[in-house]
């Protein structure tokens, strides 16, 4: 069987290869240029509503530069916030190509096997995958926001949801090209094992610039811990 440190370590080590490299090339491409758009709409959403409360509340020295304090801040915790989710749902997009190039290079009787999703099927699991994301982190939030007393609380409350959450999504866009259903694989990686994927990812996506390896590192180590289970042996 393929153990998670072995997965991820086999994952990095094909972080060179062309296939991989292209797909980080367009995903974090696309991850970047959804996420900026997002950003400008909600700075400015942000903004406009900010300075319009303050203003009629506060005198007009100091209204400009709380507003931009406020906004900025509320900014980053929504951008903290939205990244996952995008990084989560275009990921999906270039799901294929990640394990193909995984399977191809570890797996290939497992390759001859696998079933290419139509487009609009990965269209749908990256908007049912950026769906759920936002829904579990808002269900959390209230939760989080009583945790925020405690300093390190609210951090490990969205860790722990996201590792969920990002075990559950990588393990199943890898099952759904060997079976028929999502639900067909679902069991196919222990739950504890997904955990653990999840939380690995999680922690990655917290971190400037390795946050956009982050996704296709876990889609890869996915990729081997699917085909790691007694039926299947790497060559």
């Amino acid at each position: 069987m393929t153990s998670l440190p072995r997965a991820l370590a086999l994952s990095i080590a094909q972080l060179g290869d062309r296939a991989i490299l292209r797909v980080l090339a367009k995903s974090a491409a696309l991850t970047l240029a959804i996420f900026a758009a997002l950003g400008a709409a909600l700075w400015w959403a942000l903004d406009a509503a900010i300075e319009e409360w303050i203003v009629a509340t506060l005198p007009a020295d100091y209204s400009d530069g709380i507003a931009g304090v406020v906004a900025l801040v509320l900014g980053l915790l929504a951008a903290w916030f939205l990244f996952r989710v995008v990084a989560l749902a275009v990921i999906q997009l270039f799901a294929d190509e990640i394990v193909q190039a995984v399977e191809a290079r570890h797996y290939p009787q497992a390759a001859i096997s696998a079933r290419t999703l139509p487009l609009r099927e990965d269209i749908a699991n990256g908007a049912r995958g950026a769906v759920r994301a936002i829904a579990f982190n808002l269900v959390a939030l209230p939760f989080a926001l009583v945790l925020l007393v405690t300093g390190i609380g609210t951090a490990l409350l969205f860790w722990f949801v996201n590792a969920l959450l990002l075990g559950r999504e990588l393990t199943e866009m890898v099952a759904l090209r060997h079976a028929s259903s999502r639900t067909a694989g679902a069991s196919s990686v222990g739950g504890l094992t997904r955990f653990c994927l999840g939380g690995v990812v999680a922690a990655l996506l917290a971190i400037p610039f390795v946050n956009l390896l982050a996704p296709v590192i876990g889609a890869a180590s996915a990729t081997h811990l699917f085909h790691g289970r007694p039926r299947h042996a790497p060559v």
